[in-house]
């Protein structure tokens, strides 16, 4: 196969199952362009904001991109080859993931823009419901933690000879430069009345200029605070970062830092798929990697990890992701302007989401040996498809400068957006109120990320593993079974409307098999751990953490079952909220 025949089929699919399956589940939901959302009944100007679709799209699209459809199909398609990292990827996009996503928003704004929790608990019960807030906030730490530490390990990458243009101080320093510029664009909007477009086409080229600037004045935080660890450093400032960017307005940063970054994954795709076509009609690319490099199915081969379950956890985002339920219904519900925006953008922003990591599998497609690090793989992999693309007008150091920037703004965009979501769970977990709900809450949820990213790095064969890379496996566990828990919640609630099952009960099923599979392995791998001495505070905290998972996920799939055994299937009722218990 060709790599333009592997995106020419990815994007004809992806855009029939558009046309074809979503339309089906908008329709099996009775999507109403009338129906008054929370966006408008409950409009506060800080959470509660309607945007239109072409708006609400890119900022919803960067919040569940980030770095997960690009670290997962690069890990997998080094790990396993590409084919079948490429299966899932498509299948598991449009009839799980883009189920789940589409279904989990219509349930929020269906039940006044609350959490997916909140509909556990109005058709489970309570009990319920406090398992899957605190399960929702573990997942959540979790990114925060993953996330933190792969953005701060690009941001101290050092140069080499063939990256000489690219080190991370200057990744760094336009990385700052873009956060400024959307804070400015978010102030000019709101003060100074300047539209969505004419914004976008000012501040659109003035990130290409922090682009440029990057390499000028690279910000090497080692050398300015002789730090012995600056990766550490970095770590805790972006979680300061998140602390302010969780408590700002949704005016000032997330929404033109969405808008900015979603048209950043669009440059992205647009300039893969060009380059793709230039190289590969040339004859520059063709298709280096083995479709499948590995024979191990189901057990450790001393290397590598088995084929079944491990690629299911491994590549979240892009085929199904839990954390897109905490998105969904935590900020992306509470801006929807119309019901029938729901398609575009919680199915269309998934099956987006699948091609752009079909494109970052395509990176490592053309390397015939990626590098250990995905950052650097995805960043190598953009800067050949933009130097085709241009016909070598865009030098590959230049290229691979502008694909970090995008890696660590993709992540910028779920980072603080992950933490705005924990402190919306915290609150509900705990009750806590005004503002100082908001920093408890806050600080309390960036603390564990702290502690964490200060402990010392694991060896695994005498190797030290960066800590993104000890939690990844854990990271991807946690949220595929977020996932089938928030479909879990779905499909109970379709039950009490007594609509069909079929949409969201297979998924479920699906996801919570692999997902408690991984969960064994990881705890058979730890005991085989301890049998050999080689512990790593790491691995008791990931072992703990599994456990707590296990039990906590199979507790609620028992009360669900509990709760519908034997309960009278009720005759098909309109999908509208219920009362309001406040």
């Amino acid at each position: 196969m060709s790599l333009i025949l592997f995106l020419a089929v990815s994007g004809i699919v992806l855009a029939v199952a558009y046309r074809w399956y979503g339309r089906i589940l908008s329709n099996h939901l009775g999507l109403d362009p009338k129906a008054a959302t929370p966006a408008h009944t409950k409009r506060d100007g800080l959470d509660f904001e309607p945007a239109s679709r072409s708006w609400l799209l890119p900022q919803h699209f960067s919040a569940i991109a980030a770095a997960g459809p690009i670290v997962g199909p690069i890990l997998a398609g080094t790990y396993f080859g590409w084919l079948p990292a490429w299966i899932w990827i498509i299948v598991g996009a449009i009839f799980i993931g883009g189920v789940h996503d589409l279904m989990t928003l219509v349930a929020s704004v269906r039940h006044d823009a609350r959490s997916i929790a909140e509909v556990v608990k109005r058709y489970m019960n309570r009990r319920s419901y406090h398992l899957f807030l605190a399960f929702i906030w573990i997942s959540l730490v979790y990114v925060i933690i993953a996330f933190t530490d792969v953005t701060a390990g690009t941001f101290v990458q050092k140069a080499s000879s063939a990256d000489a243009a690219a080190p991370g101080p200057a990744v760094a320093t336009s990385s700052l430069l873009y956060l400024g510029l959307a804070i400015i664009m978010g102030l000019c909007m709101r003060k100074f009345n300047l539209g969505g477009g004419k914004a976008q086409l000012i501040f659109l080229p003035l990130v290409v200029l922090a682009i440029i600037a990057g390499p000028m004045l690279p910000l090497d935080i080692a050398g300015l605070t002789g730090s012995a660890r600056p990766q550490v450093l970095w770590d805790h400032l972006l979680l300061i970062y998140c602390f302010f960017a969780a408590l700002s307005p949704l005016w000032l940063l997330m929404q033109p830092r969405g808008a900015l970054g979603g048209y950043f994954l669009y440059v992205i795709v647009i300039v893969g798929v060009v380059g793709v076509v230039v190289g590969g009609v040339a004859g520059n690319l063709t298709i280096a990697a083995p479709a499948v490099s590995t024979a191990n199915l189901f057990t450790f081969n001393g290397t590598t990890p088995p084929l079944l379950p491990v690629l299911f956890i491994t590549i979240a985002c892009g085929a199904c992701s839990g954390f897109h339920s905490i998105v969904a219904s935590g900020t992306t519900s509470k801006q929807l302007d119309k019901e029938t925006d729901a398609r575009p953008v919680a199915y269309g922003g998934m099956l987006l989401e699948s091609f752009l990591a079909c494109l970052s599998l395509a990176t490592v497609m053309i390397l015939a040996k990626p590098t250990g690090r995905p950052d650097i793989t995805y960043a190598d992999g953009i800067a050949v498809f933009m130097n085709q693309a241009t016909f070598g007008l865009i030098s590959i150091d230049m290229a691979r400068q502008f694909g970090l920037l995008c890696f660590a703004t993709f992540v910028f965009d779920t980072l603080d957006a992950c933490t705005r979501l924990a402190r919306y769970v915290l609150m509900e977990l705990t009750g806590w109120t005004g503002k100082a709900g908001m920093v408890g809450a806050t600080l309390l949820t960036l603390a564990l990320p702290a502690v964490v990213v200060s402990l010392p790095p694991a060896l695994v064969g005498g190797q030290e593993i960066p800590i993104w890379r000890a939690f990844w496996n854990l990271f991807g566990i946690s949220n595929q079974l977020l996932a089938a828990l928030a479909l879990l919640g779905v499909t109970v609630w379709l039950h009490q409307k007594g609509r069909s099952l079929w949409f969201t009960l297979g998924p479920t099923i699906f996801m919570l098999i692999v997902t408690m599979w991984s969960l064994m392995i990881t705890g058979q791998t730890h005991l085989g751990r301890l049998r050999t001495g080689n512990v790593a505070a790491l691995h008791h905290i990931e072992f703990l953490v599994a456990v707590a998972l296990f039990v906590m996920s199979g507790w609620i799939v028992v009360e669900a079952i509990l709760l519908t055994r034997g309960r009278p299937r009720p005759p098909a009722a309109p999908l509208v909220p219920e009362p309001s218990a406040a």
